[in-house]
């Protein structure tokens, strides 16, 4: 029997916004723990929650991109369960009214884009962080508070694939927009799996699995394609499959149980009382789409259309909100798109993923090599000669024009100056002349070799050629 897998996914994303989504309390990272709380942040008696504007206009952001319906009114509930990470004895979201409903995006599929719906985007807070020792649990509450907006797709994904792509298009938008570093492996995107398998052709659900918390895109892919071998051997074992919550061991490869499920929980919700209904303006929920950032489809058309670059190019560029700023501040900085996208994608990308770090902490500032690009451009130093110069910039902060006069690296490209040496090489290889003109292009390669040789490799190789070509002509 064939089965075909049901997969919906429940994204997580926590935003990057100055403080917390009720409460005033500063949003920080590596801080000690609980330094950064507030009363209400730790449920004290008589604090009141106030909703966070710029969270807001996040997710309205965030909803647009994935075409969804926005709710003109903001309503909260409370999802009422104890829990140690929660001290209110309740959580602050959105259950009958989310802001953003009924949305799309599109994957990628071996046979071509497949629409995935996403039945909502809701905002709410998050809870603590908890540690785990063998004789207790720690609890820092820096993170209680911090807006989240959760989106959830519906059961249309079918393989590890499309999840993983449909994962990786959240992070780019998320990312994109400013709302967040979209950084699974810290925390910031959070992946929930549910999957079940069914008969090809048959209508009903099959019982479901959830996969807790995978730390990476390529872990979505792998656990999905997991689950679906795991639970397609226990079916055709004749065995049911038990409802359950699983982890996925990136160790071992595989889904590992955690606990049964059984019935729903009833989290009893009600309408958050301390937070009436807000009315989003027409002209607010406009504006916060009008100034929100440019998206990685708009500018992969932008680089495409605009600037001339391969698609193989800006797909690479557009993987990377930090690669793509780098880029659009090389572009300002007059140097041609397609020089900026070749050193990117080339020698700094080499450097990235050998030092294994992103593009924020790469060392050369955008200003510096600007500066370098444009002196390859100009004729200054060659390919060859700029490659050196950027070895030294990655350990220093002087301008590449100190470097290369310190390097005694200046190319020769000024005609007085190359015509003499050529022509007296050329008095002293007449027999390459001759060769030349019979049709033996080593010899002219042999010519301009000899001059890149007198002139100690400083001579600008496309204006040598040029020159001997000429001078050769002439005789």
């Amino acid at each position: 029997m064939n089965f075909e897998a049901v997969i919906g996914l429940e994204i997580h994303v926590e935003m990057k916004t100055k403080s917390k989504m009720f409460s005033p309390a500063p949003v920080t990272y590596g801080k000690a723990p609980n330094s950064a709380t507030l009363p209400i942040d730790l449920a004290h008696p008589g604090t009141m929650p106030t909703v966070n504007r710029q969270a807001v206009i996040n997710a309205i952001r965030v909803s647009h991109a994935l075409n969804m319906d926005i709710d003109s009114e903001l309503w909260f509930d409370r999802k009422n369960y104890f829990y140690s990470d929660l001290p209110k004895g309740f959580q602050i979201t959105q259950n009958d009214r989310p802001i953003g409903k009924n949305g799309y995006l599109f994957v990628e599929t071996p046979l071509g884009k497949r629409r995935i719906n996403i039945t909502r985007l809701h905002l709410e807070e998050d809870t603590a962080m908890q540690h785990h020792l063998y004789d207790c649990t720690l609890l820092d509450y820096n993170r209680a508070g911090i807006p989240l907006v959760e989106i959830v797709s519906e059961p249309e994904i079918r393989t590890g694939l499309e999840a993983a792509d449909y994962v990786d298009r959240i992070r780019s938008i998320v990312t994109f927009t400013g709302v967040s570093n979209g950084k699974m492996e810290e925390g910031s995107l959070r992946c929930d799996v549910n999957i079940s398998l069914r008969p090809i052709g048959s209508q009903k659900f099959g019982t479901k699995v959830e996969i807790k918390n995978i730390n990476s895109i390529s872990n979505v892919a792998r656990a999905v394609d997991y689950e679906i071998m795991r639970q397609s051997e226990v079916l055709l074992s004749g065995n049911p499959i038990v409802q359950e919550t699983r982890r996925y061991d990136d160790a071992l490869k595989e889904t590992v149980a955690m606990r049964l499920k059984t019935d729903a929980v009833d989290y009893k919700y009600f309408i958050e009382p301390n937070l009436i209904p807000i009315t989003l303006s027409e002209q607010f929920i406009n504006d916060a789409i009008a100034t929100c950032p440019e998206l990685a489809d708009s500018k992969y058309r932008r680089y495409v259309e605009k600037l001339g670059l391969s698609e193989y190019d800006a797909s690479i560029l557009i993987s990377s909100l930090p690669m793509c700023q780098y880029f659009d501040a090389l572009i300002s900085l007059k140097v041609s798109a397609k020089m900026a996208a070749n050193w990117l994608n080339g020698e700094i990308s080499a450097y990235l993923n050998k030092h294994q770090i992103d593009m924020e902490l790469f060392p050369i500032d955008s200003d510096r090599m600007a500066e370098l690009l444009r002196l390859i451009d100009d004729g200054t130093i060659s390919n060859k000669q700029a490659r050196d110069v950027f070895a030294a910039l990655l350990n220093t902060k002087e301008r590449p024009l100190v470097l290369i006069e310190k390097m005694g690296m200046q190319q020769l490209s000024d005609r007085d100056t190359l015509l003499p040496i050529i022509n007296a090489i050329l008095d002293e290889n007449s027999q390459s002349i001759a060769d030349y003109k019979q049709g033996k292009d080593r010899a002219f390669g042999y010519i301009v070799g000899q001059v890149m040789r007198k002139t100690g490799g400083k001579a600008n190789p496309s204006l040598a050629s040029q020159l001997v070509k000429e001078e050769i002509s002439k005789r």
